[in-house]
């Protein structure tokens, strides 16, 4: 047998026989009852963790690194099936269901970095910034509040595109600043025509937005004021 082969059957039949451990001592004094049986949903986050694992394991395959890609997001359907059938909350899925987006979002990420492709960075930003959104709505319940959240969608493609740019390409970098400047501008449109909570939420992320800005050009003005002798004694100090 190889000797990986022999490593990962090894592993599992820990982890079997850690949870049958667990099963007959621990789990019925915390009055929990579970059959073996519901731990089916493991299987499938083991095919997630053998993609994870793959570009780790063949360091020779570069191309394997794009299995985060697929990876994260089924990690992410395991932990969820596995939490319904523990519980029985099935409702978990209406609730949590955008985090296979975040998944996703994260295997991109992790994609790009590994390969050092930032094109990969595009959809991670934009499935990412989709997949906030829709958690923050399923949480809340506010579906309503895609009347002034939609105009996060050009922000995400602008951000995007600025990262892709990496400072060199103008033509990106300008486009990806009309993008933002678009949702900017959408944004604080729709926080000042719209009425009742959506434009106070609005106001209150465009107050967040300003101090962020304002709190950021008073560090450049700090830093700028001060030598590089004064930033030295002041590292000393701290």
């Amino acid at each position: 047998m190889p000797k990986k082969t022999s490593n990962y059957s090894g592993l599992f039949l820990i982890l079997l026989g850690g949870l049958a451990l667990l099963q007959a001592t621990v789990f019925p004094h915390l009055g929990w009852d579970f059959s073996l049986w519901r731990f089916w949903p493991l299987g499938i986050g083991a095919i997630g963790l053998a993609f994870i694992a793959a570009p780790f394991i063949y360091t020779d395959q570069p191309g394997l690194k794009a299995l985060f890609i697929p990876g994260f997001p089924v990690m992410v359907v395991s932990a969820l099936l596995l939490w319904g059938s523990l519980f029985n909350a099935l409702g978990v899925w209406e609730y949590f269901w955008p985090m296979i987006l975040l998944g996703l979002a994260v295997g991109f990420l992790a994609s790009s970095l590994f390969l050092r492709n930032v094109w990969l960075m595009i959809p991670a930003i934009i499935i990412g910034m989709n997949g906030l959104i829709f958690q923050f709505c399923t949480l809340t319940g506010l579906w309503g509040a895609w009347a002034i959240l939609w105009t996060l969608e050009p922000l995400a493609v602008g951000l995007a595109l600025l990262v892709a740019s990496q400072g060199k390409n103008l033509g990106l970098m300008w486009v990806g600043l009309a993008m933002s400047a678009v949702s900017v501008g959408g944004f604080a449109l729709m926080s000042l025509t719209m009425s009742g909570w959506v434009s106070s939420f609005g106001a209150i992320l465009l107050i967040v937005a300003g101090i962020g800005l304002l709190a950021r050009g008073r560090a450049h003005v700090y830093l700028k004021e001060k030598s590089p002798d004064d930033l030295l004694v002041d590292k000393v100090k701290l």
